[in-house]
């Protein structure tokens, strides 16, 4: 699996809009001019696809996990991820 490098996305109080897609046939992400298109193999409950994203997102920009904050979206496949100070 080949993820996209993201590190220019990598900037503290930054904010990531991501289109998702779960029960996909592969993890992936895939840059669709501004806009992120992450596809997960997991299923959509209790959070299990939010975790596989947050995983993928956290190792295409090059930081952990830990920095990666789910502002917008919790339930639906539009999200915001914040990027938090180290």
């Amino acid at each position: 699996m080949r993820l996209p490098d993201l590190s220019d996305l990598a900037t503290p109080n930054a904010v990531i809009q991501v289109r998702v897609t779960p029960k996909a046939s592969r993890n992936t992400i895939e840059r669709d001019g501004d806009a992120l298109r992450v596809y997960v193999t997991t299923v959509p409950e209790g959070g299990k696809a939010n975790a596989a994203v947050v995983k993928l997102l956290s190792k295409a920009l090059g930081m952990p996990k830990s920095r990666l904050s789910l502002v917008r979206g919790q339930t639906s496949r539009d999200k915001s991820f914040l990027i938090l100070d180290a």
